[in-house]
């Protein structure tokens, strides 16, 4: 990075004043895995639209470490929030807690990807022998950039269990959770994951594909330049229509969808669904370099097991057809089990300034991370693989 006295930390609220290529080179460095959505073009697409912005409580603090050449050596997608929605890390008795005490726990400081529960890297560096010290560094900026402020807190959630462990080295509160991920074994064909199933639960899933294509129901895959307006048209009527029924107020905007389909095109599945050549129902995916990542269902017909279908058996469709090593399907649902998706842990950081309720917050995590551990050997259990084809992937717990 050079002479690191001569490095500054700069913080902006916004990133259309920061060069997408400095930043890319940052988040995504060449030869690792690409994860999209801490892509300039992504985070962007959120500021720009109008999802992430002070109007909705998201107010960009991003920061910029930058060495003796003015040039990009590090940053961090960074938000100053009034509230805790739209995070998937759930915080919301801590904030309880230290207002009856007395506290003003907000505003709070969040380094995360707003409305995106998956995990990838925060503290942004190139891989270079100096990354660790530039992880370092930056980590050191956010926490005086909170002191300076005033702030409660700062919130680094979904990141990568290396980055995590390194944090914790450097006094950081730990937490873990757990989502659901698919693992590809090499399989060729959809079968080939079937035959590693057990009968029974080989037997449930072709019975729910089925009865998910019945009333003349057929699914697609839209992806890279056969996107159009139309169906992100479509698609933003089922995000509205779920998204009303589930939390009041839907997060993205019409705009946060046309943006992504511009720039990210080929990064981007929409599995859809049609009857009667109408679209009725369909599930966001983005492509990693790795991975596919579920995101966003809605629909506007209901039909039995099509969101099983939609977000699930055609996700690991798809994963198999491009080489993928699993799928990330999201936050929650203990019914992704049944259907091959495996209790994997996620991991966040924070920093808390009051003394005495960083203490009483680290022995809460303490206990609670027992409990993740516990809950996740339990669920293994439950695991739906035929036990001779079953040891490798309950191995993968860790993930």
């Amino acid at each position: 990075m050079g002479d690191s006295e001569a490095a500054i930390i700069r913080v902006v609220d916004s990133l259309s004043s920061v060069d997408s290529a400095s930043w890319d080179t940052c988040a995504n460095p060449p030869g690792e895995p690409v994860n999209p959505f801490v892509s300039h073009r992504f985070l962007s697409a959120l500021e720009e639209s109008g999802s992430a912005t002070r109007r909705t409580g998201w107010l960009p603090q991003h920061i910029l470490l930058e060495d003796e050449r003015g040039q990009l050596a590090g940053c961090m997608p960074m938000y100053l929030k009034n509230h805790s929605r739209g995070e998937y890390v759930f915080d919301h008795g801590w904030a309880n807690a230290f207002e009856n005490a007395g506290g003003r726990y907000y505003p709070k400081l969040q380094c995360s990807v707003p409305f995106t529960p998956a995990t990838g890297p925060r503290l942004l560096t190139p891989n270079t022998p100096a990354r660790e010290a530039v992880e370092d560094t930056l980590i050191a900026g956010a926490i005086e950039v909170g002191k300076r402020t005033g702030v409660s807190s700062l919130h680094i959630t979904f990141l990568p269990e290396r980055q995590w462990t390194r944090l914790g080295s450097l006094g950081l509160l730990q937490r873990t959770d757990q989502q659901f991920h698919w693992h590809n074994r090499g399989y060729n064909t959809f079968e080939d994951f079937l035959s590693d199933l057990s009968s029974r639960k080989r037997k449930m899933i072709r019975k729910e594909r089925e009865r998910a294509k019945e009333n003349g129901v057929s699914v697609e895959w839209v992806t890279g330049s056969d996107l159009t307006e139309d169906h992100w048209d479509a698609f933003f009527a089922f995000y509205m229509d779920t998204g009303a029924r589930k939390w009041g107020s839907p997060y993205l905007t019409r705009e946060f969808f046309s943006l992504v389909g511009e720039r990210m095109a080929d990064e981007t599945l929409l599995v859809m669904a049609r009857r009667d050549g109408r679209l009725i129902a369909g599930a966001l995916n983005f492509i990693g370099g790795d991975a596919l990542y579920g995101r966003n269902w809605g629909a506007v017909e209901h039909h039995p097991f099509l969101h099983f279908e939609c977000c699930y058996y055609q996700a690991i469709e798809f994963a198999i057809d491009r080489g993928l090593a699993r799928v990330e399907a999201g936050a929650q649902g203990e019914h992704k089990l049944a259907r091959g998706y495996l209790p994997s842990r996620t991991y966040s950081a924070h920093w808390i300034a009051n003394s005495s309720f960083r203490e009483a917050v680290a022995e809460y995590l303490s206990r609670e991370r027992q409990y993740v551990d516990r809950d996740i050997a339990a669920l293994g259990e439950y695991a739906p693989f035929r036990h001779d084809a079953a040891g490798e992937e309950h191995q993968e717990d860790d993930f």
